[in-house]
């Protein structure tokens, strides 16, 4: 190597690890007293264990309600209850200046479980209930899913009231239990027996969010429909015989070959009005050739050579496009030395928004195509339609993103998890998943080992939703 290559890759590599120090010292910059009151209840937050299965929300919905209670809200205000002692929610109200003429209410939805964590399946140095930060990121069970947003719209509203900011409508803060599953999903059970509290005019809540590429961000998302789960178990049934004398006639043979069927079969290419929307404006930002399929995809939805090229490009492309199911679990055979009498797998099935299982299962039946193989029952459910994409609302988004991230696009999307934002969309209030928190795609680590947000992500989300929520509470926005 030439010396004078060396000295320009060696200048190259001292301005890049200058480069990393400054943007981890920028992000440790001192806290305004507004991000270190957030700071504070994040912290709180997770440490408070609130594992879905083996914990409770309980002692952290009370952490919340002390601090409204020191922040001057009336206990008439405040609501602490929920199906079991240890699975409370805890609901706030901020009144507007009311009137008969005064909008609906704005609920901020987030919540407090999360689902379960080991330390020994974490790095030897990190304790997923202990709050550590470390190279610009917090560390902890929760850091993203979904401690971010219920600290920061607690903040924000204790914030509001210390301005004295009387907003044209009420302000609701409803942080729950039991969202990651469980025995008490919160959001479910106000709505059934407390509907006063949380009834709105729309919806924030988790399931959005905004990208990061090179460490920049590059879309903000805004989630307005999700799929619904429902599982199906197909079964395979012999009448079985002694292991030393086998037949063809084999159960786990029958179900092994019917579920190889199946995982050739591809649920049709379907749009709504937030996939459409999607896909319009993940073409303006992808590949040309992707993009050119994803365009003949919108104009033909029967398209197979486009739909192969979409789908193939991301799984997360294929899931977005269409219902899948997928065999998770199998069981099979009842001793060692015995030809199996039953064999049995779950699918489970992510079917779009307005999907009616009884489709979807007429759909698995025939792409099995063995009339041996027995597949349960569809599930009675009440599906939800996409949440329309009010001006009000996108508009706003649109607004404050451009205020704080530049001329980036908003694409609205279609959830392929689930979330809280549903039950509300089966009662016709919509629903929107937005945060502002930006993320890395290619680093996702809710629910996994070493959970992690960045510091600046999380200060910039507060200050995102500040915005939005003062954005959203003024009469101009809602007839």
């Amino acid at each position: 190597m030439r010396a004078s290559s060396f000295i320009r890759l060696a200048t190259l590599a001292l301005a890049m690890s200058f480069a990393g120090v400054a943007r981890v010292r920028a992000q440790q910059a001192p806290l305004t007293p507004n991000q270190q009151a957030a700071r504070d209840i994040y912290k709180e937050l997770l440490e408070t264990n609130t594992s879905v299965m083996t914990a409770g929300t309980t002692i952290a919905a009370q952490q919340i309600a002390k601090r409204y209670r020191d922040a001057g809200f009336a206990e008439g205000d405040i609501f602490l209850g929920g199906v079991k002692p240890e699975k409370f929610n805890v609901v706030l109200r901020y009144h507007g200046r009311g009137g008969a003429t005064a909008p609906r209410p704005l609920l901020l939805l987030a919540h407090l479980d999360v689902v379960e964590a080991l330390k020994s399946d974490w790095s030897p140095d990190l304790d997923p209930f202990k709050f550590l930060e470390r190279d610009g990121y917090f560390y902890a069970r929760g850091t993203s899913d979904d401690k971010a947003m219920a600290s920061i719209f607690a903040a924000n509203i204790i914030r509001l009231k210390k301005e004295g900011y009387v907003p044209d409508r009420d302000i609701i803060v409803a942080l729950t239990a039991d969202e990651e599953g469980g025995c008490c999903n919160g959001v479910r059970w106000l709505i059934a027996n407390h509907r006063e509290l949380v009834d709105a005019a729309y919806v924030i809540n988790e399931g959005g969010g905004g990208s990061l590429r090179d460490g920049k961000p590059f879309l903000n998302n805004v989630q307005a429909t999700e799929k619904v789960f429902a599982n199906f178990t197909i079964t395979a049934k012999n009448r079985g015989g002694h292991s030393s004398v086998p037949r063809p006639d084999n159960a786990i043979y029958e179900l092994s070959e019917g579920l190889v069927r199946f995982s050739h079969f591809n649920f049709p290419v379907q749009f709504n009005e937030v996939t459409r929307s999607y896909f319009e404006h993940t073409a303006a930002i992808e590949s040309p050739d992707v993009a050119a399929a994803m365009r003949a995809l919108l104009r033909n939805p029967n398209d197979l050579a486009a739909s192969a090229a979409v789908s193939g490009r991301d799984p997360r492309y294929n899931s977005t496009l269409r219902t899948t199911c997928v065999a998770t679990m199998l069981t099979g055979g009842h001793a060692t030395n015995a030809l199996p009498q039953t064999a049995s797998a779950t699918i489970n099935c992510r079917m779009l928004p307005n999907t009616d299982p009884a489709d979807v299962r007429a759909q698995i039946v025939r792409a099995i195509a063995d009339t041996a193989i027995e597949v349960s029952a569809a599930p009675a459910m009440r599906p939800s339609a996409p949440s329309p994409l009010l001006p009000e609302v996108m508009g706003a988004v649109e607004t404050v993103t451009k205020q704080m991230f530049g001329n980036i696009p908003v694409v609205p999307i279609m959830g392929t998890g689930a979330t809280d934002s549903s039950p509300f969309r089966v009662l016709g209030i919509p629903a929107y998943g937005v945060s502002g928190l930006m993320g890395d795609p290619e680093d996702v680590r809710a629910h996994g080992r070493d959970e992690r947000m960045l510091m600046k992500s999380y200060f910039d989300g507060q200050e995102f939703l500040y915005r939005l929520t003062k954005m959203l509470t003024v009469a101009k926005t809602v007839p």
